[in-house]
């Protein structure tokens, strides 16, 4: 469980990070309507950093007393968000070349 949380959380981090210079960059827009007016600024930085620890930690609450739910659930985000991070890095180097 530490490792796949420890996998959410980098994967979680790179996704702002990259979101956060392809937007700048003018390469691409994001499509979440909560988060385009955050995109960019450092707020949203650091509202992806305390959000994904946050969840971390509601996680491994779940985690002791659910071990399965929690391992299944956070398994299916890291998954998620390996998609998630697999995509913004093609639209990078796509629109790089």
């Amino acid at each position: 469980m530490k490792y796949l949380l420890g996998a959410l959380i980098g994967l979680e981090i790179s996704d702002g990070l990259m979101s956060h210079f392809l937007v700048r960059g003018g390469l691409v827009r994001e499509s979440n309507p909560f988060l385009q007016p955050l995109v960019g600024e450092h707020g949203f930085l650091l509202l992806k950093v305390f959000g994904v620890l946050l969840c971390a930690i509601i996680l491994w609450d779940i985690y002791k007393q659910f071990p399965k739910l929690a391992l299944v659930s956070t398994s299916c985000f890291v998954m998620l968000y390996g998609a998630i991070v697999a995509w913004s890095s093609y639209v990078f180097f796509i629109t790089r070349v």
